[in-house]
């Protein structure tokens, strides 16, 4: 039987997750280079690994996705929504490439896209929001690029390297995505 390929794009395809992610997600949540961009503190353990994925499961507010480069099939990261609300019809999007190999190389800025438009078109959501740290430029950056404009700062809201960093809460409107 083939790959599941939920969401398809022309480098990454969106699949669900599948027991064998937990290996991606403790390699990745334990590098240097990757807890730094995600702001992680403590080590991961594959038993933590695994409650947190159960947790992340449960309930009907998480769409969750394992990013995967198409050519190779390999899994890269995760990607999804969280806190999903579909009364007032919005949730907020997060992207992690675990595997530093594929940054900066189009697969963050297809994944978001690919995200983007699965929440307007499938899931007929009417707002996405993210948090991002001011000094992630490259972020911000593909953010915008993607269609989300700052909407507010989060002052001093994370300890990080010894000083307290702000984060930009950046939205965008089913209405601005379909401009």
């Amino acid at each position: 039987m083939s790959t599941v390929k939920f969401v398809k794009g022309e480098k990454v395809y969106l699949r669900p997750l599948e027991e064998g992610d937990n290996k991606l997600f403790y390699y990745g949540r334990n590098d240097p280079s990757v807890r730094e961009t995600l702001f992680l503190f403590r080590p991961y353990t594959k038993k933590n690994i695994e409650e947190e994925v159960e947790r992340w499961l449960k309930g009907n507010e998480n769409i969750l996705f394992t990013i995967c480069e198409n050519e190779s099939d390999k899994a890269i990261g995760l990607t999804g929504l969280y806190r999903v609300d579909y009364v007032s019809r919005a949730a907020v999007f997060f992207i992690s490439i675990y595997d530093p190999e594929f940054w900066s190389k189009g697969y963050g800025g297809e994944t978001t896209k690919l995200v983007i438009k699965y929440s307007f078109d499938t899931l007929n959501l009417n707002r996405l929001q993210l948090h991002v740290s001011v000094e992630n430029e490259k972020g911000v950056k593909a953010y915008k690029r993607a269609g989300f404009t700052i909407e507010g700062t989060l002052r001093e809201a994370m300890y990080h390297n010894d000083e307290y960093v702000d984060f930009y809460v950046m939205g965008l409107l089913r209405k601005e995505y379909y401009k």
